[in-house]
């Protein structure tokens, strides 16, 4: 199976977003911001990104595609939904 230079963009995509999801950068770091630590505000704009950055992936259609499914008619079939 052959992958298209828009679909091979999410592996490293993904590979940072695994790679930062720990907060290197801050151990140690005792801050603490609107009373919770600054890691847990790390933790909440990292997931924040996440969501956004798999938004655009499942949108880009390169789920589908990873999948092996296609999207035949749109893209409301690959939910399986019948449009009317």
């Amino acid at each position: 199976m052959s992958r298209s230079r828009r679909d091979l963009v999410w592996i490293p995509t993904f590979a940072v977003l695994v790679a930062f999801a720990v907060p290197w950068p801050l151990w140690g770091v005792d801050r603490v911001v609107a009373g919770l630590p600054v890691w847990i505000w790390w933790h909440v704009a990292w997931l924040g990104l996440c969501t956004a950055l798999f938004s655009l992936f499942v949108r880009s259609g390169a789920w589908e595609r990873g999948m092996g499914r296609g999207r035949e008619s749109g893209p409301g079939s690959a939910l399986g939904g019948d449009r009317p």
